[in-house]
């Protein structure tokens, strides 16, 4: 069998990991031949490729990024490779496509498997908003970074009495800011599945200046919105790709702080910080394991699927499960979380 792979939209750590795990079960498992394409699905449609042999992939596994790199296509593009992937199977003789990526490259993975291209998908995303598996890699080590930022900035922000407002990745799911602001004992934590009153943080804070606590840190995922009116406020345009350009919302809120406290509140943006470095061991596990799972459904014949953690197993789940909408955070994990503030 010869095995095409792919890695497309951000990237997230533990990629690496899936694509040494694809190589060496589907090379020293099953003799088969595996290439790489450049730059996700650019390489696909433009003939950028290289093979993948163990040496190939060897000391990668606590890389971070992607040894392929990664770029997002507009959809005309991703069109044009669904009416054509028939052709493009057979000029790369390739047997199955498996591509690595969130939920546009799911999406556009079962384009191709519905237009008739043999497709095993991997879902990866730091934001945790696949459906149809528990977890994805990239977010524990996410969660990991942010939590020890909230660490960090706790005694920075005691010492000084300020007002801190982290602001974590997260752009329809607040998954990280939720588990990060939990694990750092955060004061305060805005989700985008539900939107915040400016007056609850102000009390919140004023009560712990009221018993002594001169300080407050305050987690906002990059796509949580003010209630309507609350605070001035303006969303974001719609970039090439569909997604939604976000306007700040830790500066924006750390401005409103301070004006309505009279106190110091300074923004700390994470950003892309939490995407980068090394995996953390449990996410270079499951990494490894989607990769072997996903050569074993090639082998079976289970296309038009996607690797999925199922409590502690690893399940194959249909491509139109994982991305037919966002896996949100519920409303009694938000109440959970509020109710230790």
């Amino acid at each position: 069998m010869r095995i095409g792979v792919l890695t497309a939209g951000g990237d997230c750590p533990g990629l690496n990991a899936v694509i040494r795990s694809v190589v060496h079960r589907a090379v020293a498992g099953h003799n088969d031949e595996v290439i790489g394409f450049e730059d996700g699905f650019k390489g696909l449609l433009d003939g950028y490729y290289r093979p993948l042999d163990l040496n190939a992939v060897s000391g990668i596994l606590a890389r971070g990024g992607t040894i392929l790199g990664s770029a997002r296509l507009e959809r005309d593009r991703l069109r044009e490779a669904a009416e054509n992937c028939a052709e493009l199977a057979t000029k790369y003789g390739i047997d199955v496509l498996i591509p690595i990526g969130g939920e546009g490259t799911l999406t556009a993975a079962r384009m191709l498997s519905e237009a008739g291209m043999p497709v095993v998908g991997v879902p990866k995303t730091i934001d945790n908003d696949i459906n149809g598996t528990d977890r994805t890699f990239g977010f524990d080590t996410a969660v990991g970074v942010a939590t020890e930022a909230i660490d960090r900035l706790k005694t920075t922000a005691e010492s000084h009495q300020r007002v801190m407002v982290v602001e974590v990745m997260g752009r329809h799911a607040g998954w990280i800011a939720l588990e990060s602001g939990m694990a750092g004992g955060a004061h305060g934590i805005c989700l985008p599945e539900r939107p915040f009153e400016v007056d609850s943080l102000v009390k919140m804070v004023e009560e712990r200046f009221a018993r002594g606590k001169k300080f407050a840190v305050v987690c906002v995922a990059e796509g949580a919105r003010p209630v309507e009116g609350t605070m001035p406020y303006e969303k974001g345009v719609i970039d090439q790709f569909g997604h939604e350009r976000f306007t700040g919302i830790g500066t924006r809120l750390a401005v409103e702080l301070e004006a309505r406290l009279g106190k110091e509140a300074r923004p700390v943006i994470l950003g892309h910080v939490q995407r980068g470095g090394t995996p953390t061991a449990y996410d270079r596990v499951l990494a490894t394991r989607f990769g072997w799972q996903a050569v074993e459904a090639a082998h079976s014949g289970q296309f038009g699927k996607m690797t999925a953690l199922r409590g502690t197993n690893i399940e194959m789940v249909p491509l139109a499960e994982g991305v037919h909408e966002l896996k949100t955070v519920p409303a009694e994990r938000m109440d959970e979380a509020e109710s230790v503030f």
